[in-house]
């Protein structure tokens, strides 16, 4: 079963003014549909990995053959990653539940975190994701560069931002500290916090 690209739950317009239409159409249809091709490609020779979730791909990178561990970790990592980041996007959803006491509790407040996570992201050189992560059932800001994903460190993905230049440049140009102040007006905090407490032992 060859791998398919996953629709997105809301019009590509539904994120204006934060995210443009134009980027989400072209960052969904171009950049994230290429990566589902490639790694199509790259399984033809190995039928046995065709199919298998993205996630044991990745948690199990090591044990795939050298010949195509680069594309698949490429690729596969950049089919999760994006589904992942786009499942995040909805505008007007309330910061409320319980991650909001175990961010004050980690980081002193929200905004202690916004300021931690933001310059995380925008400090991140070359392409990459900043995180929210569990690691040891604790809550962890970290950055993967490429497509590498916290699962394969033992890391539980809560929160993620995109800051690949294909992600925010056609609206932001080169500042992408615009781009990820936009980011927290476009969260869905209940889904974070569907995925803390799933998590969370």
């Amino acid at each position: 079963m060859t791998y398919e690209l996953q629709l997105l739950a809301y019009a590509p317009n539904s994120l204006e003014p934060y995210i443009d239409e134009q980027t989400m159409i072209i960052h969904h249809t171009k950049h994230h549909q290429s990566y589902v091709d490639k790694l199509n490609k790259a399984l033809e020779k190995y039928p046995e990995l065709m199919g298998k979730p993205l996630s044991e791909l990745m948690k199990n990178i090591e044990s795939v053959s050298e010949e195509i561990r680069t594309a698949v970790r490429n690729n596969a990592g950049g089919i999760l990653n994006h589904d992942f980041f786009f499942s995040l996007l909805k505008k007007g959803v309330a910061q409320e539940g319980e991650i909001f006491t175990e961010i004050k509790n980690k980081f002193g407040s929200f905004a202690n975190f916004q300021e931690q996570f933001s310059n995380s992201a925008s400090t991140l050189f070359g392409s990459g994701w900043t995180w929210l992560v569990l690691k040891n059932n604790r809550l962890e800001i970290l950055n993967t560069v490429g497509h590498e994903n916290p699962i394969s460190q033992g890391a539980i993905p809560l929160l993620v931002i995109d800051v690949w230049e294909h992600a925010y440049y056609l609206k932001y140009q080169n500042r992408r500290p615009e781009y990820i102040q936009a980011f927290f007006s476009i969260i869905d905090w209940k889904k974070v916090n569907e995925l803390f407490l799933k998590y969370k032992q």
